[in-house]
Protein backbone atom coordinates (compact mmCIF):
# COMPACT_ATOMS: atom_id res chain seq x y z
CA UNK A 1 0.00 0.00 0.00
CA UNK A 2 2.97 2.32 0.68
CA UNK A 3 1.02 4.45 3.17
CA UNK A 4 3.01 6.50 5.69
CA UNK A 5 1.54 5.71 9.10
CA UNK A 6 2.43 7.61 12.28
CA UNK A 7 2.28 5.14 15.19
CA UNK A 8 2.29 6.89 18.59
CA UNK A 9 2.47 4.29 21.36
CA UNK A 10 4.53 4.57 24.55
CA UNK A 11 4.82 0.82 25.21
CA UNK A 12 7.97 -0.28 23.34
CA UNK A 13 6.89 -3.89 22.67
CA UNK A 14 3.50 -2.94 21.28
CA UNK A 15 4.98 -0.07 19.27
CA UNK A 16 7.46 -2.48 17.68
CA UNK A 17 4.76 -5.05 16.90
CA UNK A 18 2.51 -2.43 15.32
CA UNK A 19 5.37 -1.14 13.18
CA UNK A 20 6.37 -4.65 12.09
CA UNK A 21 2.77 -5.50 11.19
CA UNK A 22 2.16 -2.40 9.08
CA UNK A 23 5.55 -2.78 7.43
CA UNK A 24 4.67 -6.39 6.53
CA UNK A 25 1.62 -5.02 4.68
CA UNK A 26 3.75 -2.71 2.56
CA UNK A 27 3.21 0.47 4.57
CA UNK A 28 5.86 2.81 6.00
CA UNK A 29 5.43 3.03 9.80
CA UNK A 30 6.95 5.98 11.65
CA UNK A 31 7.13 5.32 15.42
CA UNK A 32 6.75 7.86 18.21
CA UNK A 33 7.32 7.00 21.88
CA UNK A 34 5.25 9.83 23.35
CA UNK A 35 2.77 12.53 22.42
CA UNK A 36 5.31 15.31 22.04
CA UNK A 37 7.45 13.25 19.67
CA UNK A 38 4.33 12.34 17.68
CA UNK A 39 3.36 15.97 17.28
CA UNK A 40 6.89 16.98 16.27
CA UNK A 41 6.97 14.29 13.57
CA UNK A 42 3.50 15.22 12.34
CA UNK A 43 4.62 18.83 11.97
CA UNK A 44 7.69 17.81 10.01
CA UNK A 45 6.14 15.46 7.45
CA UNK A 46 2.84 14.34 5.96
CA UNK A 47 1.12 11.08 6.90
CA UNK A 48 -1.67 9.04 5.33
CA UNK A 49 -2.93 7.80 8.70
CA UNK A 50 -2.26 8.17 12.43
CA UNK A 51 -2.57 5.63 15.25
CA UNK A 52 -2.68 7.40 18.63
CA UNK A 53 -2.46 5.87 22.07
CA UNK A 54 -4.32 8.07 24.54
CA UNK A 55 -2.36 7.55 27.75
CA UNK A 56 1.10 8.75 26.71
CA UNK A 57 3.78 10.74 28.55
CA UNK A 58 4.74 14.32 27.64
CA UNK A 59 1.47 14.89 25.78
CA UNK A 60 -1.62 12.68 25.78
CA UNK A 61 -3.38 11.46 22.65
CA UNK A 62 -6.31 13.85 23.07
CA UNK A 63 -3.94 16.83 23.00
CA UNK A 64 -2.11 15.47 19.95
CA UNK A 65 -5.40 14.92 18.13
CA UNK A 66 -6.58 18.44 18.94
CA UNK A 67 -3.33 19.91 17.57
CA UNK A 68 -3.38 17.76 14.42
CA UNK A 69 -6.94 18.72 13.60
CA UNK A 70 -5.97 22.40 13.48
CA UNK A 71 -3.94 21.74 10.34
CA UNK A 72 -4.88 18.36 8.89
CA UNK A 73 -7.75 16.01 8.00
CA UNK A 74 -5.50 12.94 8.20
CA UNK A 75 -7.42 9.83 9.38
CA UNK A 76 -6.84 9.32 13.12
CA UNK A 77 -7.57 6.15 15.09
CA UNK A 78 -7.23 6.11 18.88
CA UNK A 79 -5.67 3.04 20.51
CA UNK A 80 -6.63 2.81 24.16
CA UNK A 81 -7.48 0.69 27.16
CA UNK A 82 -10.11 3.27 28.10
CA UNK A 83 -13.63 2.06 27.39
CA UNK A 84 -15.65 4.78 29.12
CA UNK A 85 -18.28 6.31 26.85
CA UNK A 86 -17.32 9.86 27.86
CA UNK A 87 -13.72 9.24 26.77
CA UNK A 88 -14.90 7.96 23.40
CA UNK A 89 -17.22 10.92 22.92
CA UNK A 90 -14.36 13.30 23.73
CA UNK A 91 -12.18 11.57 21.16
CA UNK A 92 -14.81 11.94 18.46
CA UNK A 93 -15.46 15.56 19.42
CA UNK A 94 -11.76 16.30 18.98
CA UNK A 95 -11.89 14.90 15.46
CA UNK A 96 -10.84 11.24 15.78
CA UNK A 97 -12.20 9.00 13.02
CA UNK A 98 -12.33 5.78 15.01
CA UNK A 99 -11.64 4.36 18.44
CA UNK A 100 -10.14 0.88 19.00
CA UNK A 101 -10.13 -0.51 22.54
CA UNK A 102 -7.34 -2.84 23.69
CA UNK A 103 -7.02 -5.74 23.27
CA UNK A 104 -7.65 -5.54 19.54
CA UNK A 105 -6.77 -7.73 16.57
CA UNK A 106 -4.17 -6.48 14.13
CA UNK A 107 -6.12 -7.34 10.99
CA UNK A 108 -9.23 -5.46 12.13
CA UNK A 109 -7.13 -2.45 13.15
CA UNK A 110 -5.38 -2.51 9.76
CA UNK A 111 -8.69 -2.85 7.91
CA UNK A 112 -10.25 0.06 9.82
CA UNK A 113 -7.34 2.43 9.16
CA UNK A 114 -6.98 1.34 5.54
CA UNK A 115 -10.71 1.91 4.92
CA UNK A 116 -10.45 5.38 6.46
CA UNK A 117 -7.44 6.24 4.32
CA UNK A 118 -9.15 5.11 1.14
CA UNK A 119 -12.35 6.92 2.06
CA UNK A 120 -10.37 10.11 2.60
CA UNK A 121 -8.91 9.68 -0.89
CA UNK A 122 -12.24 8.85 -2.52
CA UNK A 123 -11.22 5.25 -3.22
CA UNK A 124 -13.62 3.54 -0.87
CA UNK A 125 -15.53 1.48 -3.45
CA UNK A 126 -12.44 -0.14 -4.88
CA UNK A 127 -10.64 -0.75 -1.61
CA UNK A 128 -13.49 -1.44 0.81
CA UNK A 129 -14.32 -4.95 -0.37
CA UNK A 130 -12.46 -8.24 -0.43
CA UNK A 131 -13.88 -10.96 -2.67
CA UNK A 132 -13.02 -14.64 -3.00
CA UNK A 133 -15.50 -16.56 -5.08
CA UNK A 134 -18.75 -16.72 -3.14
CA UNK A 135 -17.34 -14.75 -0.20
CA UNK A 136 -17.46 -10.96 0.05
CA UNK A 137 -16.16 -8.89 2.98
CA UNK A 138 -16.98 -5.20 3.31
CA UNK A 139 -14.22 -3.83 5.53
CA UNK A 140 -15.78 -0.55 6.67
CA UNK A 141 -18.91 -2.26 7.99
CA UNK A 142 -17.27 -5.63 8.77
CA UNK A 143 -20.09 -7.30 6.85
CA UNK A 144 -19.56 -10.79 5.42
CA UNK A 145 -21.75 -12.41 2.79
CA UNK A 146 -21.68 -15.83 1.14
CA UNK A 147 -23.56 -16.05 -2.15
CA UNK A 148 -25.21 -12.74 -1.24
CA UNK A 149 -26.47 -13.88 2.17
CA UNK A 150 -25.06 -12.24 5.29
CA UNK A 151 -23.00 -14.41 7.65
CA UNK A 152 -22.53 -13.39 11.29
CA UNK A 153 -19.00 -14.02 12.57
CA UNK A 154 -17.35 -13.46 15.93
CA UNK A 155 -14.48 -10.91 16.00
CA UNK A 156 -11.85 -13.67 15.91
CA UNK A 157 -13.58 -15.53 13.07
CA UNK A 158 -13.84 -12.27 11.14
CA UNK A 159 -10.15 -11.50 11.73
CA UNK A 160 -9.13 -14.94 10.50
CA UNK A 161 -11.23 -14.61 7.37
CA UNK A 162 -9.89 -11.13 6.55
CA UNK A 163 -6.31 -12.27 7.11
CA UNK A 164 -6.76 -15.32 4.87
CA UNK A 165 -8.49 -13.26 2.16
CA UNK A 166 -5.78 -10.62 2.21
CA UNK A 167 -3.24 -13.44 1.74
CA UNK A 168 -5.24 -15.58 -0.67
CA UNK A 169 -3.52 -18.68 -2.05
CA UNK A 170 -0.71 -18.17 0.50
CA UNK A 171 -0.17 -20.77 3.21
CA UNK A 172 -0.38 -19.18 6.66
CA UNK A 173 1.02 -21.03 9.66
CA UNK A 174 -0.93 -21.12 12.92
CA UNK A 175 1.71 -18.90 14.51
CA UNK A 176 1.41 -16.32 11.72
CA UNK A 177 -2.36 -16.26 12.09
CA UNK A 178 -2.05 -15.79 15.85
CA UNK A 179 0.27 -12.81 15.47
CA UNK A 180 -1.65 -11.18 12.63
CA UNK A 181 -5.16 -11.83 13.98
CA UNK A 182 -4.88 -11.99 17.75
CA UNK A 183 -2.08 -9.51 18.23
CA UNK A 184 0.70 -9.39 20.80
CA UNK A 185 -1.45 -10.02 23.87
CA UNK A 186 -3.12 -13.32 22.94
CA UNK A 187 -2.24 -15.86 25.61
CA UNK A 188 -3.65 -19.02 24.02
CA UNK A 189 -1.88 -21.77 22.12
CA UNK A 190 -1.47 -22.04 18.38
CA UNK A 191 -3.91 -24.97 18.24
CA UNK A 192 -6.70 -22.58 19.26
CA UNK A 193 -6.61 -21.45 15.63
CA UNK A 194 -7.94 -24.88 14.62
CA UNK A 195 -11.06 -24.39 16.72
CA UNK A 196 -11.82 -20.98 15.22
CA UNK A 197 -11.12 -22.23 11.68
CA UNK A 198 -13.60 -25.08 12.23
CA UNK A 199 -16.27 -22.65 13.42
CA UNK A 200 -15.51 -20.29 10.53
CA UNK A 201 -15.97 -23.11 8.02
CA UNK A 202 -19.30 -24.07 9.60
CA UNK A 203 -20.57 -20.51 9.12
CA UNK A 204 -19.22 -20.16 5.57
CA UNK A 205 -21.40 -23.08 4.51
CA UNK A 206 -21.15 -23.63 0.75
CA UNK A 207 -17.90 -21.64 0.64
CA UNK A 208 -16.20 -23.58 3.45
CA UNK A 209 -14.16 -25.57 0.93
CA UNK A 210 -12.12 -22.46 0.13
CA UNK A 211 -10.42 -22.57 3.56
CA UNK A 212 -7.94 -25.37 2.97
CA UNK A 213 -5.86 -27.21 5.56
CA UNK A 214 -2.19 -27.65 4.65
CA UNK A 215 -0.97 -30.66 6.60
CA UNK A 216 1.65 -29.89 9.29
CA UNK A 217 1.78 -26.27 8.14
CA UNK A 218 -1.40 -24.26 8.53
CA UNK A 219 -4.20 -22.91 6.33
CA UNK A 220 -4.82 -20.99 3.14
CA UNK A 221 -7.80 -19.46 1.40
CA UNK A 222 -7.85 -20.90 -2.10
CA UNK A 223 -9.15 -18.92 -5.04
Amino acid sequence: MDHRILIAEDEPKLRSILCDFFESRGDIPVPAANGLEALEKAEGEDFDGVLLDIMMPELDGFSVCRALRKKSDVPIVFLTALSDEDDKLLGYELGADDYVTKPYTMTVLYAKLNALINRSRGNVRAADQLTAGEITVTLSSQRVTVEGKEVILTPKEYSLLVCLMQNRNVVMSREQLLVKCWGYDYDGEARAVDTHIRRLRDKLGAAAYRVRTVIKTGYKLEV
